[in-house]
């Protein structure tokens, strides 16, 4: 089974003459700035269609680090019959890792998708990096975000130019997920908005507009889940194992509440439910102690290879942890 390229050229940017800026004719340069999970599902997706990517990261081993874990994942692809050898290396030839934010010039688009553990921290983190990819890139190019419990009117507050800055959000695993929730910010221009649901749409997906608020649809429904799991749990009405059995096989749901907190990332969830919990007031955001307690165990997930349940070195799950 092969991947199908889709021609971009349908997917033209739509800008006007600046003397200032090259014509932009298509996205043929993509980059992303934090290659953790979510960063790298979207490397892959947008590679795989054919499209150059460069992304940022904070050193030479982290960047060896994303590369490796994309060769394993489209390994696995190969593995079940859904690539070949040959697939895989064109996708990765279009892939280059970097530290300099220089590399982002011709750039197209730039989407943030760094990860930190506080809202204050996480604030002023993707600030500094908006103001860095400003500098770097096009003033007509545009400037996402994959963050769901920040606002861009927030984070592009101190920009230039905040009108060709949008929230876009894409549900993990990016790759295979067929939604992209889109929010404008309170300077969003209606040419960005477009272009960038242009850009989402190149991906087979469909685009739901959300109105710019903390956790969009997605993670106000996901991460009180995932807290209410802990609480079924903590009070001892089922096992790990058999809540995540209950959502999977009743619901449909690809993976189980803990299994699914395990891949996103326990510290991100706790950081999902503190921001909303700070912006909304309300108790169904606060964290639960069972999540606390596993971040500061420093028991995340897969990242560390202990969450809720144990994984090996290639992220299969061997076993669980103490969930109490």
């Amino acid at each position: 089974m092969s991947i199908s390229v889709e021609p971009i050229d349908s997917y033209a940017l739509k800008t006007r003459k600046n003397a200032r800026s090259k014509r932009q004719n298509a996205f043929n340069k993509v980059g992303i700035v934090g290659c953790g999970i979510l960063g790298q599902e979207i490397t892959r997706m947008v590679s795989a269609h054919g499209i150059e990517i460069v992304f940022i990261e904070i050193s030479d081993e982290k960047i060896q680090q994303s590369i490796h874990e994309i060769s394993r994942d489209l390994d696995r692809m190969i593995e079940k019959w859904g690539m070949t050898d040959g697939e895989k290396r064109a996708i990765l030839s279009r892939i280059h890792g970097s530290t300099d934010y220089k590399d982002l010039e011709g750039c197209e688009i730039v989407i943030e998708a760094v990860k930190s553990r506080t809202r204050e921290s996480s604030v002023d983190l993707r600030k500094r990096i908006f103001r860095e990819i400003e500098r770097n890139i096009d003033e007509k190019a545009i400037i996402a975000t994959n963050s769901t419990t920040l606002v861009i009117t927030e984070l592009s507050s101190e920009l230039l130019h905040p009108d060709r800055c949008v929230s876009m959000h894409f549900l993990s695993p990016a790759d295979h997920s067929q939604v992209v929730e889109i929010a404008r910010g309170l300077h969003t221009n209606d040419e960005t908005y477009e272009n960038v649901c242009r850009f989402a749409k190149l991906f087979g997906k469909e685009v739901v507009a959300v109105i710019e608020s903390p956790g969009v649809i997605s993670t106000r429904l996901i991460a009180p889940l995932i807290n209410e799991a802990c609480e079924i749990l903590m009070e001892g009405v089922g096992s790990m194992e058999d809540i995540d059995t209950t959502m999977r096989l009743g619901f449909g749901f690809p993976l189980g509440p803990f299994e699914m907190a395990d891949k996103i990332g326990l510290d991100i969830i706790v950081r999902w439910l503190d921001n909303m919990y700070n912006e909304f007031g309300d108790l169904k955001y606060k964290a639960s102690p069972l999540l606390k307690k596993k971040v500061r165990a420093n028991h995340l997930g897969k990242e560390t290879a202990k969450g809720f349940y144990t994984y090996d070195s290639e992220g299969r799950r061997i076993g669980k942890t103490d969930a109490k």
